[in-house]
């Protein structure tokens, strides 16, 4: 693909608003947190396939991050961002700083994620769904926008986007992205430069215990489970803080005796970065990897 135009910058709500306004017809949203990547890249492209118009936002939600988190050191790489949209045809970026977006400070009503998010990273990370969904329904009341894309890697979050906009009927489609992978089968995000070269050695382990538990998912959740736990005790840098086989609408265990879609999820520490990654799967009878093609709607598929 040729160079592009660059983008249109908008840091407040007016200039977001004049833009906004100059677009025409269908609009995607691209919500991102910067430092991006391929990742990225190709939910902007299939957004691109199916909306006149495509608009990224860049904001590193406060929010989200809790005591002890990343939030300092998370890569801020704006110039580098800005040609990755102008690259992939992106007409309108809004990367407004925390005072834009929280005019008052610290926001004194919130959305809540429910049950659904004090499970799995809710439990490692309480109050980031919270602000997850808070921020992500102040981007699309902003944005205005009629689809929103995001990555399968985030699966929770897919989830409870998808429960939220169904929920308090926001008028936009939620669209999944099958995840993103490096060359080694790395699922792509921004933490991943943190890694040294010895620490992604290591966190190929993931993936690879992925892989491993939807080859066994014939056999059923049982097998599951041991295969893709026995490659990750085999790599003594990775430290797990969760592997389960879950409901896809749910995220509870699915039974011994279960036997349709579930979601084969894992999140480890490897050095000092935590990293999460999880596959799709059929279990049971023609069980195995299910190919996550991009799917629209406003609920869980």
């Amino acid at each position: 693909m040729g160079e592009r135009t660059r983008p249109t910058l908008a840091r407040t709500r007016e200039e977001l608003a004049a833009a906004r306004a100059e677009l025409p017809g269908e609009v995607a949203v691209v919500m991102t947190m910067g430092a991006l990547h391929e990742g990225h890249a190709e939910l902007i492209r299939t957004a691109r396939r199916r909306a006149q118009h495509v608009l990224v936002t860049i904001f590193l939600n406060p929010l989200q991050f809790g005591a002890g988190e990343d939030l300092s050191r998370y890569p801020r790489t704006l110039d580098v961002d800005l040609g990755i949209c102008a690259r992939e045809g992106v007409e309108l970026v809004f990367a407004p700083t925390p005072d834009v977006v929280y005019p008052e400070g610290d926001p004194g009503v919130r959305m809540s994620a429910g049950p659904l998010g004090e499970v799995l990273e809710g439990r490692s990370r309480p109050g980031h769904f919270d602000g997850v969904l808070t921020v992500v329904a102040k981007l699309l009341h902003l944005t205005r926008a009629d689809r929103a894309y995001f990555g399968q890697k985030d699966a929770q979050q897919l989830l409870l986007i998808r429960r939220m906009v169904r929920d308090l009927d926001f008028p936009v489609e939620v669209v999944s992205v099958p995840t993103v992978r490096e060359g080694d089968g790395l699922a792509m995000s921004s933490r991943n430069t943190y890694l040294t070269p010895s620490d992604r050695e290591a966190a190929l382990s993931l993936s690879r215990a992925l892989r491993a538990g939807a080859d066994a998912a014939v056999e059923g959740p049982s097998a599951v489970r041991r295969a893709a736990r026995s490659v990750l005790v085999a790599e003594p840098l990775v430290l797990v803080d969760y592997l389960v086989l879950v409901h896809p609408t749910t995220l509870q265990d699915v039974p011994e005796w279960y036997h349709g879609e579930a979601l084969l999820a894992v999140a480890a520490r490897v050095g000092t970065t935590r990293l999460i990654d999880n596959q799709p799967l059929r279990v049971g009878p023609g069980g195995g990897p299910l190919e996550v093609s991009v799917v629209g709607g406003t609920m869980g598929s």
